[in-house]
């Protein structure tokens, strides 16, 4: 195997497990949308995995940055080291993300046991840390893969490093992406809609094709 079929193995598998978050949309249940979460009753449980996750989705973007940037900095240094910025910066996002939501699960798991507390305050301080990770959401696991696909699919589809389908699809995607990101921004529509989730598909599977070309052809 040579030097470079091993650097598309590693950062195929990288971009493979970006996925495992997928389970989050599930483990949360209503916590981003409950105001009230932290007063209310039940396990903490789905929570912390779903934390746990995401710190591995995050460890893995920087993975990818980390280990695609000796290849594509040939193609242009400057768009490259964009990438890996741009990867880097949303993996900080996620962790700020995944804080809230520990802070969050920590103050509701004191409420059991703790007596004289404000219930108004507690309510507030939960709604805040859920706006948080929404926030950081919004930004880092939505945004950032945007402009990922801008820099890095350009890059790809000029070199021809993998077939031009493959980056086009997120060069196509990114734009609906991003305007369904600054539409939920200013409250035109929801965080969580039917369109977002429709703009969100075709930057995922450039993301998701992209690692399986690269983990099983290079």
């Amino acid at each position: 195997m040579t030097v470079l079929r091993k650097t598309a193995l590693v950062a195929g598998i990288f971009y493979l497990i970006t996925f495992i978050s997928i389970p989050t949309l599930f483990l949360y249940g209503n916590l981003r949308t409950d105001q009230g979460f932290i007063t209310s009753s039940g396990s903490s449980t789905g929570v912390l995995w779903g934390a746990f996750l995401e710190v591995i989705v995050a460890l893995a973007g920087i993975g990818t940055a980390v280990t695609l940037f000796p290849v594509v900095k040939r193609q242009n240094e400057g768009m490259a080291l964009g990438f890996a910025a741009v990867r880097t910066l949303e993996a900080a996002m996620i962790f700020t993300g995944v804080l809230s939501l520990l802070t969050l699960v920590h103050l509701r798991q004191g409420v059991g046991t703790a007596t004289g507390l404000d219930h108004a305050s507690l309510v507030t301080t939960g709604a805040s840390l859920v706006s948080v990770y929404n926030g950081t959401l919004l930004l880092g696991q939505t945004l950032m893969p945007c402009m990922s696909a801008i820099l890095l699919g350009t890059l790809m589809y000029r070199s021809r490093l993998v077939p031009r389908a493959i980056p086009l699809m997120g060069l196509i995607g990114a734009p609906l992406l991003i305007t369904s990101t600054i539409a939920a921004f200013f409250g035109v529509i929801p965080q969580l809609s039917a369109w977002s989730a429709i703009a969100t598909l075709p930057v995922a599977l450039w993301e998701f094709s992209l690692g399986l070309w690269l983990t099983f052809q290079g």
